[in-house]
């Protein structure tokens, strides 16, 4: 070999650049249009409540897990499709992970659930896509710095804050976490009330009362948001607007049952569920009686959801895990105490018991959901012992209701699985109209002109009218119109005149019971509940933001009459009107006011 030739081949070789490092070590410009449109689509499904009504469960499903479908697509192309190198996969997906793990160990029990899908990954894993695109040009593993710590920084937002549930459009209610909750600042306050006695009452007035009781259970004695007897003046002035009392209250969805001057009510203080009776004119604290339990759940948030029934001069009871209870409703002294999930076999449902107890004659009923035959339970009001139960669905948050139908009484109830007809006295099945639903249930059956039953379809689905008939105790069902376009929620309908007036979502609306074709829909009141007065014609309706509005229920035109604000928060809760004095409460306030009645 020639000593040019050994000079040749001891010279390195120069390696050509694209040759001599791979794509998995040089740096290049990241990919940056996917994370933008992955950004985008968690933006959108995010805020997608603010500009449509969610009124079926896939735009439900879209809302909660969409934000956190988009998230992990942001995650995808960071290992697949951006051109990072292999370290920066590796350093960028290890942190990731270790932060939300590290998040899920760190944040506020309220934040789990559907705010982890919501909040948490769409924030720890949108701001390391926002990041990516800001620095996508930046050839240097800085960037991958830059991405993981915004990353972190997202993540570390959810142990900043806490849940207090959600509203109607599905929309987290946040606080900062170091901020008490109404709950706790409820609870750790004297009210300074002065303490109510019924000493000025006799025994005997005591008894009238509530054997008579001027709104006894869920919705009133029919169950069907219908007030007689009262017509209020239609224009308000400022003065309304004062509460005749105002106080904290413990978190809970139930609403009142009123005898006399006797409020009753449910909620949660603490670890315990309590059944509180107040003073109607004060607002103080009569007696409260307690039991460990506390239910909880992200959406709603904690507390019972029931509502207390008065029926033959005795208090009935459910409370959100199961307990079902009779009460002395002068003294709060527990008679005697069943727990449904023992009877039937089963834990609570998703959103807890919410049946308010039904009394029909001697029994007192429930919806349980168990399998079998322990669908509907009813127990001897005098000791509480089962007397017959039933099949039913395995969910609804709607409440058993006595109705008379084809010349007959009966036990309605709607579960997610059909319309259920009962004979009260031993709980034989007479009819099942089948008219499954995937999601949830929690409005009443009404019956309309004496042959027909209005149900809601679903979240979603619409509205339908079912004709019964009973040839010689044969009994069927069919359907007469499905309106589609109706879409209520949880929010019930009143009856008036051969119309329906209620909620499509959240806006308020008016249908022809003829044929389910809407009249009018108008007036935003977000997930509320309504009243009618019906000797007037007039709709009293409580917003979800706590605002209190007077509608005429006229099927040509939305007619607002008068308004005004009165308690805040979250009022998911039914209102009640005992003459001219109106009761309301939520998750965190109750009060009273004085309506102007009509001269």
């Amino acid at each position: 070999m020639t000593e040019n030739q050994k000079s040749e081949t001891s010279q390195p070789v120069e390696p050509q650049e694209d040759d001599a490092v791979s794509s998995d070590t040089k740096l290049q410009p990241l990919r940056s249009w996917p994370p933008i449109l992955f950004l985008i689509g968690i933006l959108v499904t995010r805020f997608l409540t603010r500009a449509i009504e969610v009124n079926s469960t896939l735009m439900l499903m879209v809302v909660i897990f969409g934000p956190m479908v988009f998230g992990g697509l942001i995650l995808l192309w960071w290992l697949f499709a951006s051109r990072a190198t292999v370290k920066e996969k590796i350093v960028g997906t290890a942190v990731v992970v270790l932060a939300a793990i590290a998040t899920m160990f760190l944040i506020d029990p309220s934040m789990k659930g559907p705010a982890v899908m919501s909040i948490t990954v769409p924030m720890g894993l949108g701001l390391f896509g926002l990041a990516a695109v800001l620095v996508s040009k930046m050839l240097s593993f800085k960037r991958t710095v830059i991405i993981t710590a915004c990353s972190v920084i997202g993540f570390g937002f959810s142990t900043l804050v806490r849940s207090d549930g959600m509203w109607g459009h599905y929309e987290m209610d946040l606080a900062w976490r170091w901020t008490p909750n109404a709950e706790d600042s409820f609870l750790a306050k004297d009210n300074g009330q002065s303490p109510s006695d019924l000493s000025q009452l006799t025994v005997t007035e005591l008894d009238q009362q509530l054997t008579d009781p001027a709104w006894p259970a869920f919705r009133g004695n029919q169950r069907d948001g219908v007030l007689s007897g009262v017509t209020l003046a239609d224009k308000w002035t400022n003065e309304v607007s004062t509460p005749l009392w105002k106080i904290a209250i413990g978190p809970g969805w139930s609403s009142f049952a009123i005898a006399g001057n006797l409020l009753f009510t449910q909620e949660q203080r603490g670890d315990y569920e309590a059944i509180v009776c107040y003073d109607a004119r004060s607002g103080n604290e009569i007696w409260k009686q307690q039991i460990q339990s506390r239910f909880y759940e992200p959406m709603g948030g904690a507390g019972p959801r029931a509502t207390p029934t008065l029926a033959d001069g005795q208090l009935y009871v459910m409370g959100a895990k199961g307990h079902l209870i009779r009460l002395d409703p002068k003294t709060g002294k527990i008679v005697w105490q069943q727990d449904v999930r023992e009877v039937a076999g089963r834990e609570p449902p998703m959103w807890g018991f919410c049946s308010s107890p039904l009394v029909v004659d001697s029994l007192v009923i429930v919806h349980a959901g168990g399998n079998g035959d322990k669908g509907v339970l009813a127990f001897d009001t005098e000791t509480g012992d089962l007397k017959w139960s039933a099949p039913s669905g395995d969910h609804s948050y709607s409440s058993p209701v006595l109705l008379t139908i084809a010349g007959q009484s009966v036990i309605a109830m709607l579960t997610n699985k059909e319309l259920n007809l009962f004979n009260p006295a031993d709980g034989t099945v007479l009819l099942n109209y089948e008219c499954a639903v995937d999601g949830f249930r929690a409005l009443q059956p009404q019956v309309i002109e004496d042959d027909s039953i209005l149900i809601a379809t679903g979240m979603g689905k619409g509205v339908q009218r079912v004709r019964v008939t009973n040839t010689d105790g044969k009994w069927e069902a069919e359907q007469v119109w499905i309106a589609l376009g109706l879409k209520p929620d949880f929010s019930d309908f009143v009856i008036h005149e051969g119309y329906a007036y209620g909620f499509d979502g959240s806006i308020f609306l008016c249908f022809d019971l003829k044929d389910g074709k809407r009249k009018w829909k108008r007036g935003r009141y977000g997930k509320g509940q309504v009243l009618l007065l019906d000797d007037s014609g007039q709709l009293l309706v409580i917003s979800e933001q706590g605002e209190v509005v007077l509608l005429k229920a006229d099927p040509k035109t939305h007619t607002e009459l008068a308004r005004f604000q009165s308690i805040d928060g979250k009022t998911w809760n039914h209102p009640v009107l005992r003459g001219d004095q109106l009761f309301v409460r939520n998750a965190e306030q109750a009060a009273s006011f004085r309506l102007p009645l009509a001269k």
